[in-house]
């Protein structure tokens, strides 16, 4: 085995999330998941102590002992929760995005972190398999995680359908990354080679990222976004991605609905920081 490339991991945690703050019916919450859930930050909703403990945990378990989180300026929910903690096997720090202005740009607030390191970046409001963040870790940046579609499908709490607005990752012969197919239409999903990896924001980048997300446009959204700026790298810095595919399950946590099966997936679980 690979000795490990990096113990940075950066946590993209400005965001607030919509879907988690439409009111659903169908979904029960408690109390205190409730009143997280109508401030749309989806990594301090509580299962048992906030989402966002059981992914730090698991990057814990693999290996990274240096965290830093990407908030908005001034005072937060977050920063008022993690700034305090004691820790003991993850320190953690902060980045600031000035304005939410999208994922590249929420990479881009973490270069004095990298400080030129190989740096591991996940979502705050998706649970990742330890064993996907340790075979990360043993890559030579830059790299990507990309998962198994029937792994996700059959193993986690994401319905097809919402599976079949993720973005596709598709792969040249030699194993590296060749494109990053954002919201794939029908006939384009139907098309795609099989078997089919998604792409859920989990990325091993070098110093050459910070030059992609400075030197890109906004999408039609709008907003700089992480494809985007690995597009970029490949296509104009030379940069490879070498893919490791993971044949396991994620939780995700987008909307109200997701909170009771994720709570039973990881009730038990002793979480370590």
């Amino acid at each position: 085995m690979k000795p490990p490339q990096t113990d940075k991991l950066a946590v993209l945690a400005r965001g607030l999330g919509t879907r988690m703050r439409r009111c659903d019916e169908a979904a029960t919450l408690d109390d205190r998941q409730a009143a997280v859930a109508e401030t749309g930050v989806k990594a301090l909703i509580p299962i048992d102590r906030p989402f966002l403990d059981y992914v730090l945990h698991a990057a814990a378990e693999a290996g990274f002992r240096r965290v830093c989180l990407v908030v908005g300026p001034g005072r937060s929910a977050l920063r008022e929760y993690y700034e305090p903690m004691k820790t003991r096997r993850i320190q953690i720090e902060f980045a600031v995005q000035q304005e939410p202005k999208g994922t590249a740009d929420a990479v881009a607030a973490t270069e004095a972190f990298a400080a030129g390191d190989p740096l591991v970046v996940l979502n705050s409001d998706t649970y990742y398999p330890v064993a996907a963040l340790r075979q990360l870790r043993q890559q030579e940046a830059p790299a990507t995680a990309l998962f198994d579609h029937a792994s996700v499908a059959t193993g986690g709490n994401i319905p097809e359908q919402r599976l079949r607005a993720f973005a596709v990752g598709r792969i040249d012969h030699e194993g590296f990354l060749q494109e990053i197919i954002e919201k794939p239409d029908a006939d384009t999903w139907a098309s795609l080679p099989r078997p089919i990896r998604l792409s859920l924001n989990c990325w091993l980048f070098g110093p050459a990222i910070f030059e992609a997300c400075r030197s890109i446009g906004p999408s039609q959204r709008g907003e700089y976004e992480i494809p985007a700026a690995v597009q970029y790298a490949v296509d104009n810095l030379g940069e490879r991605f070498h893919v490791v595919t993971i044949h396991e399950a994620v939780l995700d946590l987008s909307s109200r609905q997701d909170v009771a099966a994720v709570a039973a997936r990881l009730a038990g679980t002793e979480v370590v920081l």
